[in-house]
């Protein structure tokens, strides 16, 4: 049994990961600020678990980290908070730089000052993106030696909170490791992502908006396989190492998009519509929108022996299976907090 600090865990990777630890009977402190994508009905079946405990706190709030960390005495630190967002960092970047750069400064130096750097098995995880890496054309995949070359306030923001690790690593001698992952999907999803946003929209028969002409690239991964190679990292990956986690399933976002009105009208066919499709609508495309991003996970693979288990199709029909059948969530989200309006995909 290991104790696992998770910041950020009330959002939708680190919920997730947070129920893949506690069904390996570890226990974990849930340290989240509770900002407009941190949900608490997320983890709401492990609220009488005993190995479970929630403290809302911000990391930019040293003091209560601080006490936290040192009540907690965790094994491993697990870093998902961050803002995430692409649009809204470009619609106003400020959250982004307080939480994703400064956070991360504060987090680190709590880690420093709080945490015997000789114990062996303590180590600090940091969950990032592949969007650090830039753009790619139609050819090449991003592995870990690819240089930092971020698009957005977003992406830049995770590229500086990336470098911070480093250095404290290489530095002060922290053990550390950073994921660097592809899109994920699946349950408990902020439906301001694409494929949420897309699966809410069409049951409810607004208009699917989709950037440009639909032909920007991305590789997707179901988040449970995600959280399989985050706790393998954690308990395996060689220290001061980066990894890229990826589904090795690229697909434009037309193609999605097509792909769950093809679901949907198989398992869920609409009374207005022979069709999902007839809602896809096209938008001005995104400022500084990357074209594609693929993922080389074959050091994760290799040296962990990790690979996703999902398909893209399985891992789909899996995420509509579970928003169709909680659309209590849906209603509590997109009601108190989200009402579906945002730029486009």
């Amino acid at each position: 049994m290991y104790k696992i600090l998770v910041t950020g865990g009330s959002g939708f990777i680190g919920s997730n990961f947070i129920y893949y630890c506690l069904n390996k009977n570890n226990k974990v402190l849930n340290f989240d600020k509770l900002t407009y994508a941190g949900n608490l009905n997320n983890l709401k079946e492990e609220e009488s678990n005993k190995n479970y405990h929630f403290i809302q706190g911000d990391i930019c709030n040293k003091n209560k980290l601080t006490k936290s960390i040192e009540k907690f005495k965790p094994d491993f630190i697990v870093n998902f908070a961050a803002e995430t967002h692409v649009d809204r960092s470009i619609e106003n970047s400020s959250s982004f730089i307080k939480t994703n750069i400064l956070g991360t400064s504060v987090l680190l130096d709590c880690c420093l000052e709080n945490i015997d750097k000789n114990i062996n098995d303590f180590k600090l995880l940091h969950i990032s993106t592949d969007e650090v890496y830039g753009s790619l054309d139609r050819q090449g995949f991003f592995t870990e030696e690819s240089p930092y070359n971020p698009s957005s306030p977003y992406s830049a923001s995770k590229a500086s909170s990336d470098h911070l690790v480093n250095a404290w690593h290489k530095t002060y001698g922290i053990k550390t490791n950073i994921i660097n992952c592809s899109n994920n999907y699946g349950p408990f999803q902020f439906p301001e992502k694409l494929i949420p946003l897309v699966i809410i929209s069409a049951i409810r028969e607004n208009s699917l908006p989709v950037y440009g002409t639909g032909k920007n690239i991305r590789d997707w991964l179901y988040v449970e396989d995600h959280c399989r190679a985050i706790y393998n990292v954690l308990l395996n990956g060689k220290n001061g190492d980066t990894y890229n986690v990826g589904g090795g399933e690229e697909k434009t976002n037309l193609e999605v998009v097509n792909n769950i009105c093809d679901t949907l009208d198989d398992i869920y066919p609409s009374e207005n519509l022979k069709s999902y499709k007839e809602l896809i609508k096209f938008v001005e495309d995104r400022p500084g929108h990357d074209f594609r991003y693929a993922i080389d996970y074959s050091k994760l693979k290799n040296e962990l022996s990790w690979q996703p288990k999902e398909s893209f199709n399985s891992g789909l029909r899996k995420t509509i299976d579970w928003y169709l059948k909680n659309l209590d969530w849906i209603k509590n989200i997109t009601t108190d907090k989200y009402n579906l309006s945002r730029l486009g995909l």
